[in-house]
């Protein structure tokens, strides 16, 4: 198994990052290697927490595969702090595990914490995906940075 943390504090509140993240019909215009997602069986409110499949396509270079995962979606208890829970439910993964914390800090910024536990089924893939994993998460969390930029402006 492969396994990526990263925590970085971002000049967003806890709410926009996770509208920003939960929104996972819109990732393929700003997360590197996604191609492709469509949301379905969506039940619960954005107030209390939603859970839905989404159908993501990861593209690159000569590699293409879909997969399907399981979004849990939990909006800010008393303590400020909201969560997003991901597990792939079906395609080339033995396990992916995402979680995506925010945790507001003074001035209205907030703590991002990004966790993300994989393995693929095949072990040539999971070879292939390891060399540069580390390097892709970041770039994968400097997207959704990258993102908040453009749709709340700069802080």
């Amino acid at each position: 198994m492969t396994a990526h943390s990263e925590r970085r504090r971002v000049p967003y509140s806890p709410q926009q990052m996770f509208d920003l993240v939960s929104d996972v019909g819109a990732y393929p215009a700003f997360i590197p290697w996604i191609s492709g997602a469509r949301i379905r069986k969506k039940s619960g409110s954005p107030e209390e927490g939603e859970t839905f499949e989404a159908d993501l396509v990861i593209s690159f270079k000569v590699f293409r595969e879909s997969y399907t995962s399981l979004v849990q979606t939990h909006p800010a208890s008393e303590s400020g702090v909201a969560r997003i829970d991901v597990e792939a439910i079906s395609g080339p993964f033995n396990k992916l595990v995402t979680r995506y914390a925010f945790h507001p800090v003074e001035g209205g910024a907030c703590d991002m914490a990004f966790d993300v536990d994989f393995a693929f089924r095949s072990r040539l893939m999971q070879r292939a995906a390891g060399a540069a994993f580390d390097i892709a998460m970041r770039r994968v969390a400097g997207a959704f940075e990258d993102r908040a930029k453009d749709l709340y402006g700069a802080a």
